[in-house]
């Protein structure tokens, strides 16, 4: 069987050391910009699914989000109806800096795919999100406190 998953892990440290050395000259470190973007995208969204979306533990994700709001890119805001329900929105210096982070991510497709045919690049993205999709049902096996039978 191929190392899949190394080209994988790989792949992703690789990025995510670029762009922290990148987006350092912004104070975002250690994968902050992760939650940035996803703030900035959904704005109001809850840091339960914000957690989900990224694929971290809710621990991970309040830690990135406190010092985001520290260095002034989010901002919790009540919710309307429940006032246990806290949104996060981006703030001015985090909507400033997302179409920098956009831009750095369009960059790093471009480079990833360079040389690839339109149909390949599809075919990569279709074949990782099945990748995904079956990750997900062990992440969702192991977070509930199940251990894998291997």
């Amino acid at each position: 069987m191929k190392e899949i998953l190394r080209e994988i892990g790989m792949i992703a440290r690789a990025l995510d050391s670029i762009s922290n050395i990148e987006f350092k000259e912004y104070d975002l470190t250690k994968g902050q910009y992760l939650y940035l973007v996803r703030i900035c995208e959904n704005p109001g969204i809850i840091q339960e699914k914000l957690a989900e979306m990224i694929k971290v533990d809710r621990t991970t994700a309040a830690r990135a989000i406190k010092n985001l709001e520290i260095n002034g890119f989010v901002e919790k805001k009540d919710d309307e109806h429940n006032k246990k329900i806290k949104k996060l929105f981006p703030t001015e210096k985090g909507n400033n800096v997302f179409p920098f982070i956009k831009r750095e991510n369009y960059h790093s497709n471009s480079v990833a795919l360079a040389g690839f045919s339109d149909r390949e690049a599809e075919s990569i993205f279709y074949l990782l999100q099945r990748v995904r999709k079956n990750i997900e049902i062990d992440w969702e096996f192991v977070k509930k406190g199940n251990k894998r039978d291997y």
